[in-house]
């Protein structure tokens, strides 16, 4: 009976102090099993925390790289650009702009992609509807 005693003693004081003091090393807890609701505001900081292993916020719409951009003129030259890798006036009124991914299952605010996966073909034209060298701004979202 003294034995069951004590062992019942010990194994409610030791979960009971764990619990009292705050005494719980990394050992004792299984992964996934702590969610925000069991950490206490304001305890986790960024001494805390290695950002070296945390991931790309899935929701990130611009830092995960999702909106390339590209103004260009109409040369040909890129001004200003996100993503974008080269631009290039091919002929009279008609451009590329490759981009450092696969465009092809984007939506972009321009004309037809090209045969580059990772381009879209852009034409300009004058008022009179023949081909002319314009500047314009390119926009893809993934």
């Amino acid at each position: 009976m003294v034995v069951a005693m004590t062992a019942l003693f010990l194994s409610l004081g030791g979960v009971s102090y764990g619990l009292a003091t705050g005494v719980i090393s990394g050992r004792e807890i299984k992964n996934n099993t702590i969610t925000f609701k069991d950490v206490r505001k304001d305890r986790l900081g960024g001494g805390s925390i290695k950002e070296s292993t945390l991931g790309p916020v899935p929701s990130a719409f611009i830092t995960s790289g999702s909106a390339h951009f590209a103004v260009v003129n109409g040369a040909g030259q890129a001004i200003r650009f996100r993503g974008a890798t080269s631009a290039a006036r091919t002929a009279e009124g008609r451009y590329q702009v490759i981009f450092d991914a696969d465009v092809r299952g984007c939506a972009y605010f321009v004309s037809g992609l090209g045969s580059n996966v990772n381009g879209v073909d852009i034409r300009t034209t004058g008022a009179n509807g023949n081909d002319a060298n314009k500047p314009f701004h390119l926009v893809v979202l993934c």
